[in-house]
């Protein structure tokens, strides 16, 4: 069978939107190694984490979460699953990450500026599910947890800077 010019370009314009919609959601590509459960049609419970408000571009973005459970709550290699990649060029940017069941779980993500691995409260942007005010220490458990059904969880987080004495958001202009 012979396919004109028109004709192919017609086949790959209705194939182009399905395409793109299983590489992104609002236009932002999936990040992540668990990005194929985030895309239509999974059957992971999963999250989808938009990650908003970076300072700059440097260094890198660590997205990780951690049992609803106070002895574990952000401690040292508690977390359950954890995604890291460079920072995008620009924009938000969208990690999937998938979850072990339905459940309560706190989600935290980091922009590490210096990509030197660990938290820099100067320097580096943080954020926690369902965005609550970060005091100069650790935010209560009870604001930050989240739960998950089954299928896909979307989930925003702003990031936080330091700015004088407190983390807050960046405004932007």
């Amino acid at each position: 069978m012979k396919i004109s010019t028109s004709g192919a370009l017609a086949l790959m314009a209705l194939a182009a939107p399905a395409a793109a919609q299983d590489t992104a959601v609002a236009g932002i590509p999936i990040l992540g190694t668990d990005a194929d459960d985030c895309r239509p049609g999974a059957k992971a419970t999963a999250v989808l984490v938009t990650v908003i408000g970076f300072k700059d571009r440097d260094g890198r973005l660590r997205v990780q979460y951690y049992p609803d459970e106070k002895k574990d709550y952000l401690g040292s290699g508690r977390y359950i699953r954890r995604q890291e990649m460079p920072v995008t060029q620009a924009g938000d940017m969208q990690v999937c990450l998938t979850l072990p069941a339905p459940g309560s779980y706190v989600m935290v993500a980091l922009h590490d500026r210096n990509s030197d691995g660990k938290l820099n409260v100067f320097s580096d942007g943080i954020g926690f599910s369902n965005n609550p005010r970060i005091p100069l220490g650790k935010p209560k458990l009870e604001k930050t947890r989240f739960a998950a059904g089954r299928g896909l969880t979307r989930l925003d987080v702003v990031l936080n800077y330091m700015q004088g004495l407190s983390p807050r958001p960046i405004k932007r202009d």
